[in-house]
């Protein structure tokens, strides 16, 4: 039997860990999927247990290495993708001081007010980073663990960093301490334009600059692993993306212009700007789609924190619905005129109007509101959501989008990808593969190990294309209804 070589992708995401092995071609031969704990307190904050999300990646591997045998095939390289704002601390063997703080989770809010009190420290920070000041990102969630889990610990052998920078450390048992270009640029503490740590940030946000990762390309050299011994020779991590910016490289928007919306449990809207950086005026964050071969692409992104997890809200907390599969079903069958609107910021309103202190509200209900109408407005409220970081991009990136490619488990729902297309007003081409965070990353690995011919490796992506349908009149109204909701949970800041 002929022996093959295979590329792993690991997509390490905010509810589980899936591993995909891609074959020669770029195609997708076999998966696994661990869920991992979403750990809640009283308070709300919510955490991980990072030593249980590493045990999982040592069971998948496990389960993989018969699979590969079964095929006499070997891993020829690891592309790694991951929640970015999610940030851990942990000691020189490997071991967290605590669960990892997850990038929902709220409870450096008090941080972020210290700070912002200095309005030019505000600006300092936003000028630098691209970001505005968010208790959302990792410099607050840093210092918050500072201040109270790691207030303790030594100082020489604290590791502070993002979770694909704990998992490269465990992977290759220390060896490496590294995050790449596109996860760095997400934890307000790089400088956006010279791609380094900014020591002025640093001092700001009172971050030891030698707790923090060395950054790389995001094809550079992260080391090699055995999974702790689990395969039989060691394989090279060539590629390390956040999650959102693999998917922009998985689903090929290598040009300025190009967008990509990914559905999962938030939502991350990404406009890819070219070789130089566009600040934000419209409550938009500029970061770094990625840095391979030392150039450079910048981004403009939006991020909402409740998307997909509306309809875990549906399921799991209001049971409503059993299972994601029924919400088209009840979408269609909702009364057409019903105004109910759900504004779902169980956790503040992310971008573009970055505001912690709202809570939920939901609007417009009659007496005639059922469960279908309940679901449908729900449903309504991502692509309510998402719309408004699309308008916002357009002005900052000066055009119009006329089209932009959906990934995610939520693309499944046509009327959602529809919906989404008429608000939007441009052409939503849906991929039919979710899993664009893997294949981002994977492929990135598969280019940079001389296994696949960058040209042709995206062909295996196919898509399904909403066009918008929706009358002018009834586009508006619709958008009015939720703006007004909006400025009703606003008002109660």
């Amino acid at each position: 039997m002929e022996h093959k070589k295979y590329i792993l992708g690991i997509d390490q995401s905010t509810q589980g860990t899936k591993m995909l092995l891609f074959d020669e071609n770029g195609k997708i031969i076999t998966r696994t999927d661990r869920p991992h704990r979403q750990i809640v307190n009283d308070a709300g904050w919510v955490s991980h247990d990072m030593n249980e999300i590493y045990e999982n990646i040592l069971s998948e591997i496990k389960e993989l290495k018969q699979i590969l045998q079964n095929h006499c095939a070997e891993i020829a390289a690891i592309g790694i993708s991951s929640q970015r704002e999610t940030t851990v601390a942990w000691d020189e063997n490997g071991i967290p001081f605590c669960p990892a703080i997850v990038w929902q989770c709220g409870r450096a809010a008090s941080v972020a007010q210290r700070i912002g009190e200095d309005p030019d420290a505000a600006r300092l920070i936003q000028n630098i980073t691209g970001l505005p000041l968010s208790p959302f990102f990792p410099a607050c969630k840093m210092h918050w663990l500072l201040e109270h889990d790691c207030k303790d610990a030594d100082i020489q052998t604290l590791h502070l960093g993002t979770v694909d920078s704990y998992l490269i450390y465990r992977l290759t048992n220390g060896r490496v301490f590294a995050t790449d270009a596109s996860n760095a640029s997400r934890t307000q503490l790089m400088d956006l334009e010279h791609r380094c740590w900014s020591k002025k940030l640093c001092e700001i946000f009172g971050i030891p600059l030698s707790a923090l990762p060395q950054i790389l390309d995001s094809n550079g050299d992260f080391g090699e692993t055995d999974f702790d011994g689990i395969l039989d020779k060691k394989v090279p991590v060539c590629s390390v993306m956040g999650d959102s910016h693999s998917a922009l490289y998985g689903q090929h928007c290598h040009r300025a212009g190009e967008m990509k919306i990914t559905y999962g449990t938030g939502s991350s809207i990404m406009l890819n700007t070219g070789s130089a950086k566009t600040l934000s005026g419209h409550g938009l964050a500029a970061s770094l789609a990625w840095s391979i071969n030392g150039r450079a692409d910048y981004v403009l992104e939006g991020n909402i924190n409740y998307t997909g997890a509306v309809i875990s809200w549906l399921k799991d907390d209001l049971g409503l619905i059993a299972s994601a599969g029924e919400v088209n079903a009840l979408c269609a069958a909702a009364n057409p005129e019903d105004t109910t609107v759900i504004v779902p910021a169980f956790t503040g309103l992310s971008a573009p109007y970055w505001e912690t202190r709202v809570h939920a509200g939901i609007f417009g209900m009659s007496r005639t509101t059922k469960k279908a109408e309940i679901v449908k407005a729900a449903t309504d409220s991502i692509a309510q959501q998402v719309t408004d970081v699309f308008e916002a991009m357009e002005l900052d990136f000066g055009k119009s989008i006329q089209e932009v490619r959906t990934d995610g488990g939520p693309v499944k729902n046509p009327y959602l990808m529809q919906l989404q297309s008429s608000l939007a007003g441009a052409k939503v081409h849906a991929c039919e593969t979710e899993e664009l965070s893997a294949i981002g990353t994977a492929y990135l690995a598969g280019i940079t190990a001389r296994l696949y011919d960058e040209k042709k490796v995206f062909e295996n992506l196919a898509y399904h294309c909403y066009q918008p349908d929706m009358e002018p009149e009834t586009k508006k109204r619709r958008r009015d209804a939720w703006k007004a909701a909006v400025s009703g949970v606003l008002q109660y800041a």
